[in-house]
């Protein structure tokens, strides 16, 4: 397992949103709230594991994550590492009253996902 650096975490933690693509091709990426929990980055898909972006990332072998304008390669685990309830506490203090609505579902969290970067 590869760790961010200080520095990306900081980047990471003022972020309110980063940019997920999978696959080689030219797609511009989906949008997605991301929480750090322990020093791990998080993102869920509202809708579940049905969600298209979810199955596409979690298909594809190459998948890159965008905050601002940094790039950085990244291995996505379909299991979370911290328990569900740290993780919606985390979207809950960095969102507010909007993380129930779109991350605190039973769907949402079978769809949580760790994004850990490429060494």
């Amino acid at each position: 397992m590869t760790t961010w650096t200080p520095e990306e975490l900081a980047h990471l933690t003022e972020s309110r949103s980063l940019v997920l693509s999978a696959g080689d091709g030219g797609n511009p990426g989906v949008e997605l709230g991301m929480v750090l929990v322990a020093g791990r980055l998080y993102v869920r898909a509202h809708r579940g594991p049905r969600s298209r972006w979810y199955r596409a990332a979690h298909e594809q072998g190459h998948r890159q994550i965008r905050v601002g304008a940094v790039t950085r390669d990244v291995f996505l685990h379909a299991r979370a590492s911290a328990p569900a309830s740290e993780i919606d506490a985390a979207y809950r203090e960095k969102y507010g009253q909007a993380a129930d609505a779109l991350v605190a579902s039973p769907a949402a969290r079978a769809a949580t996902t760790w994004i850990d970067p490429v060494p």
